[in-house]
């Protein structure tokens, strides 16, 4: 009973004890929320839904260019701190980012997250904020395409791939990336920091 027990942890869960973050408010794609929620949550980690807005307000879900479903918000950015979190999820949809980007507090969170060394992963128009941020200068990634005049402009190396990583930075380009872009955030959230800065063993 037992080992039955052990071997159903030991599958789906690499992620249990990690909390993620998504930070997104009106007008943000339902599907670049919901899916790689799903996905980390099926991994074992705990998500938390991250609006410039109260505990309990509704953000508005779109497919595309119409509205889809409501979400509630489990805490406001003005309560969230950087160090409380694994990694950020930064999901797309035109409106949600042009709101966050307007929003103060979001843009220092979105800021402050980077400079805490952690995965931070954006998708479609998500990368948008990374500009506002400081963050897309001298970087590698990618976006929705019509948003690459942006991020060139921004200083970022734009590139036309399903998946860019550049360090702790993971982006994509829209949600038929999703798969590539959730099998990113799990392998760097699977990498042990401590581990990691042991560097080879002999």
């Amino acid at each position: 009973m037992e080992q039955n027990i052990d071997e159903g942890a030991g599958m789906g869960k690499s992620l249990h004890g990690k909390r993620i973050a998504v930070l997104m408010t009106d007008g943000v794609e339902q599907v670049e929320y919901t899916g790689p929620r799903s996905f980390l949550e099926g991994q074992g980690a705990q998500v938390i839904l991250i609006a410039p807005k109260g505990v309990g307000e509704d953000v508005q879900g779109m497919n595309h260019d119409q509205p889809g479903d409501t979400f509630k918000v489990e805490m406001n950015v003005k309560d969230a701190m950087p160090a409380d979190f694994d990694a950020l999820v930064l999901p797309g949809g035109e409106e949600n980012p042009k709101r966050l980007r307007k929003d103060a507090d979001s843009v220092a969170f979105v800021r402050n997250f980077f400079d805490e060394d952690k995965p931070l992963a954006a998708i479609c128009h998500g990368p948008w904020v990374l500009i506002d941020a400081g963050i897309a200068e001298s970087k590698n990634l990618t976006s929705y395409p019509e948003i690459q005049d942006d991020m060139r402009a921004a200083g970022a190396e734009w590139i036309d791939q399903e998946v860019v990583i550049d360090d702790k930075l993971i982006t994509s380009r829209t949600p038929d990336d999703i798969p590539a872009f959730n099998e990113a955030l799990l392998k760097a959230l699977r990498v042990d920091p401590q581990a990691a800065d042991v560097g080879p063993s002999s």
